[in-house]
């Protein structure tokens, strides 16, 4: 190794400080850019989707949040490959410039009434472009932090990235509620939600000027001035001895579970209570802000207890708990939030009788009597049973109401103890806060350390790209996706919980291939 690039090796806090700020700070904003679509996926769904369908709009806006993650391994390949070859530093300058002008260009665009079919069209595109440049950002974050930091610190440094991305969530909501607060429901409708995505201007120009300062990281100084990068960083990967298979533990076992626990608490939650619990927008977003905000140091907190007690045996122990807690939890947080759905879906079950040959789709305008009850029933959040019969009928309580009446079903649902809205009297908003919160605090405990574990995991010659495509395949397929399939499930079976199901399958077998695969990196001297 040269002597200069040795002696960036010694510890100084001045500028690991600068290191951790500018890294941490840049994902936040990063962060920031890409939750604000999925906090306000409902209303883009109504302005940039026909809106004749609300159940297919908003399932098309989530499948539009969706695609945003599914062209991140493109991403991590792309920018994986300058970031071996050309260095950490350059490769994350320019992934936050495409994030910040593809979000910004979002809060310009046409709506579905102004532009027709190029208005989603365009709003794909631009979803495309942010999830390509956060296929770039994390990797390059998390491995630029790690190669500065001193072995026996590094889950504890690497943690402010994870714990960043709770501060690009948490600056996401503080921006919507102002707005909302700022201005009535119509004019935030009409042009207000623009406001957020444009601001993102201004935090490209603050990442920008940090970042600036940075120098690169002394591993791939050290690399560079020996001559041993990696001249096609895709191929080494595939080739290294061993490296598929530790690819393959890091998609399946590590980026997989604990991808959805995340999404679970945080946009499964906000989803949850607006949907089933029939709490609005502002409100659940405030219960969101406080519930993550309170677990929120415990990402640091279980980064550096990682560094003390190693990193397999605490994503072990979050796995399990996560499959243990997740059903009480949202059921916690149904009764915390409207106590008389609870009572009603126990004293009042809802049966829907369907013909055999109903043609429901989640996706198309309903038609028939059977696809109206079937997105009525999905929309108004009600956990329901169906029965095969000649014709369709709901059946709830002792009342009867035979094919299709919306202002029927309403009436019946409400004489039968389903409210349409929570009723503020009787919320216990501490059961919603603390269920939101332990679900933060598993999320922490499976996510805090896992910068340290995958940077740990990869010869640094070939880590931007090795670490990048599992991480960004794990978190944009399994966990991207993870709002359309659950929501989707929820509709196929008229069960309010049924959704959470795809968690825990994700998150069993992750703890099945960490258990037996995962190796313990705790303390491993970076080549």
């Amino acid at each position: 190794m040269a002597t200069a690039a040795a002696e960036e090796y010694v510890v100084d806090a001045k500028r690991d400080r600068l290191v951790i700020t500018a890294s941490a700070l840049g994902t936040v904003f990063e962060w920031y850019d890409f939750f604000l679509y999925g906090i306000l996926a409902a209303l883009l769904g109504k302005l940039f989707f026909p809106a004749d369908n609300p159940t297919a709009a908003t399932l098309a806006s989530l499948a539009a949040f969706g695609a945003g993650f599914g062209v991140r391994p493109l991403g991590a390949l792309l920018f994986g490959w300058f970031g071996d070859r050309i260095g950490r530093k350059y490769t994350f300058l320019i992934t936050i410039t495409l994030m910040g002008g593809a979000t910004a260009a979002i809060g310009l665009l046409p709506t579905y009434q102004e532009a027709g079919l190029w208005a989603p069209a365009l709003l794909v595109l631009l979803r495309l472009l942010q999830g390509l440049a956060l296929g770039g950002e994390y990797g390059g974050a998390a491995i630029y932090v790690a190669e500065h930091a001193p072995r026996d610190k590094r889950g504890q440094y690497t943690s402010w990235i994870q714990v960043s991305v709770v501060g690009g969530f948490l600056l996401c909501l503080v921006m919507v509620l102002s707005c909302r607060a700022a201005l009535t429901p119509e004019q935030f409708d009409a042009w207000g939600w623009r406001v957020p995505f444009l601001a993102s201007i201004l935090m490209l120009a603050v990442s920008l000027y940090i970042r600036l300062k940075l120098k690169e990281s002394p591993v791939f100084q050290a690399m560079k001035a020996a001559g041993t990068t990696s001249r096609n960083p895709f191929k080494d990967s595939l080739t290294y001895p061993g490296n598929m298979g530790r690819v393959l533990v890091a998609l399946f076992g590590v980026a997989a579970g604990l991808t959805v626990i995340y999404y679970t608490s945080q946009f499964g939650t906000l989803y949850f209570l607006q949907g089933t619990a029939r709490v609005g927008e502002t409100e659940a977003l405030m219960y969101m802000a406080v519930g993550a905000a309170l677990a929120a140091p415990l990402y640091v907190g279980f980064g550096a207890l990682s560094d003390r007690i190693g990193r397999k045996k605490i994503l072990l122990t979050g796995y399990a708990l996560s499959l243990v807690l997740i059903f009480p939890l949202f059921h916690m947080m149904a009764d915390g939030a409207n106590p008389a759905l609870a009572r009603a879906t126990a004293a009042s079950p809802v049966r829907l009788e369907l013909p055999a040959d109903c043609d429901f789709s989640v996706f198309a305008k309903p038609e028939t009597d059977c696809a109206k009850a079937l997105g009525y029933l999905s929309k108004r959040g009600v956990s329901y049973d169906k029965a095969v019969s000649g014709g369709v009928a709901l059946n709830v309580g002792a009342q009867r109401v035979t094919g299709f009446d919306e202002t029927a079903y309403k009436a019946a649902l409400v004489a039968a103890g389903y409210p349409d809205k929570a009723d503020p009297a009787e919320k216990q908003q501490w059961k919603i806060i603390l269920a939101i919160a332990i679900m933060v605090a598993l999320s922490a405990m499976t996510y805090g350390q896992v910068a340290a574990i995958l940077v740990e995991m990869f010869p640094a010659r070939i880590r931007y790209t090795s670490m990048s495509v599992p991480y960004h395949i794990g978190s944009g397929y399994f966990g991207g996706f993870l709002p359309l399939i659950s929501q989707y499930i929820v509709v196929r079976t008229g069960d309010a919980y049924a959704g959470l199901w795809y968690t825990v399958a994700v998150v069993a077998m992750a703890l099945v291939v960490s258990a037996i695969w995962l190796p313990e990196t705790a303390g491993k001297e970076l080549d």
